[in-house]
């Protein structure tokens, strides 16, 4: 069995600006087409993946040595960023990480347009775990927390692999050869580092009016589109029950569909009630085109108009009440239609540089050094290489006092 997931190895800057966008606007995501809207949607962040195997353990270090009185391997310092350490063991699952993500970005593509992309982005390979260390620090020293977080994201997991218990997600995940206190670190990280961004940058970038119409203007051929439905839901998951219980769902969905209908906000349902992963959004699902839902869905809502809502709706994994949130005709959209994905385009354009220039900030106000042999291509000036010594005996380190961190030879 493969999970789908929501969390990623590989911290990149692409991937930053794609979580504080999810968590500041609108994002636009697609549900499974097999009958239910929430199929693997994520609720915020990176799109659902397949989790796969760790790559193979890296062979020790030619340089590695074992403690004579411990029997440890001391592994080789690729950087040191403050008080953490990035491992060669970590920046060699980067490296497969970063060939996966290649090939499935890239599905398709001949071997040397692949092996280009891939060379590309590794150069930034050991900056983006810079950046991604640095960021979970300043999230720590903010007393930011996420525990919470991680424990619906993983209830989205489990909802999303059809599981009983997060005790059977743990077992799946360290079915797969993945270490469950690690899947749960990847996740609190990424939700650490969502959470720093979006409360360091996210009232920085001020989009006016204006400047949604000039960009508009520029790029009027980017929004002739064919007819589309934005869509919301709320969710009722039926997996795994028996008639009695799949009837007593039924009687809620109805509930709810009520209780909406009477003037309660769709949103705050489905942030209360939704067993969906869209939830956290207040139940958006995104934009689709004909084609892009299950027949079953499509008959429904592209017969409907901007604020309607549907009756609830029988999938193969629960009921649904969506609600459309607008209804797009084909052609020229007019700005008004499509201002929140200008929005989505501008803020990222401003956000690249103010981030780069934040991170650099960062690095400034800490201590990071890398091993040579490896390039950190976001550097300050005066940045301190880290040195190789030969390796002593524990006694003969406890009272040496350390001014640079050292590497193990």
């Amino acid at each position: 069995m493969k999970l789908r997931t929501t969390y990623f190895s590989r911290l990149s800057l692409l991937s930053f600006f794609a979580i504080v966008l999810a968590a500041t606007l609108s994002a636009q995501e697609k549900p499974a087409t097999d009958g239910s809207a929430t199929g693997s949607t994520p609720a915020a962040g990176p799109p659902s993946t397949l989790i796969k195997g760790p790559p193979p353990p890296a062979a020790a270090p030619a340089n590695a040595s074992a403690s004579a009185h411990h029997g440890l391997i001391v592994e080789e310092i690729v950087a040191r960023v403050n008080n953490d350490i990035i491992t060669l063991t970590d920046y060699e699952k980067a490296q497969e990480a970063l060939h996966n993500d290649v090939a499935q970005e890239c599905e398709g593509c001949p071997p040397e347009r692949m092996d280009a992309m891939y060379k590309d982005k590794q150069k930034d390979l050991l900056r983006d775990l810079i950046d991604q260390q640095l960021l979970i620090q300043r999230a720590k020293d903010e007393g930011v927390s996420v525990e919470t977080d991680v424990i619906k994201r993983l209830d989205d997991v489990r909802k999303q692999n059809g599981l009983a218990s997060l005790d059977d997600l743990e077992k799946a995940v360290e079915g797969q050869g993945l270490s469950w206190e690690d899947y749960k670190t990847q996740i609190r990280n990424s939700l650490l580092t969502q959470e720093i961004i979006h409360k360091e940058m996210g009232s920085r970038i001020v989009i006016g009016h204006d400047e949604v119409k000039q960009y508009y203007d520029a790029h009027q051929k980017d929004f002739v589109k064919p007819e589309q439905v934005e869509l919301a839901e709320i969710f009722l998951d039926t997996q795994g029950k028996n008639a009695q219980e799949i009837e007593a769902i039924e009687h809620k969905a109805e509930d709810y569909r009520n209780r909406v209908m009477k003037g309660e906000e769709f949103s705050e349902i489905a942030k209360r009630y939704s067993e969906g992963s869209t939830k956290d959004k207040g139940g958006v699902l995104g934009t689709f085109e004909r084609g892009q839902l299950s027949k079953q869905l499509e008959d429904i809502v592209f017969k409907m108009d901007k604020g309607q809502i549907t009756d609830v709706i029988q999938t193969k994994t629960g009921f649904e009440i969506l609600k459309v949130i607008d209804h797009f005709q084909t052609g020229l959209q007019p700005v008004e239609k499509v201002e929140n994905e200008i929005m989505n385009r501008i803020y990222l354009q401003k956000m690249q540089p103010q981030l780069r220039e934040y991170l650099a900030q960062l690095r400034e106000e800490s201590y990071v050094t890398v091993r040579p042999g490896f390039t950190d291509t976001a550097a300050v000036p005066g940045a301190s290489v880290i040195q190789e010594v030969a390796p002593t005996p524990d006694t003969q380190q406890k009272n040496k006092k350390k001014t640079k961190p050292k590497l193990s030879a």
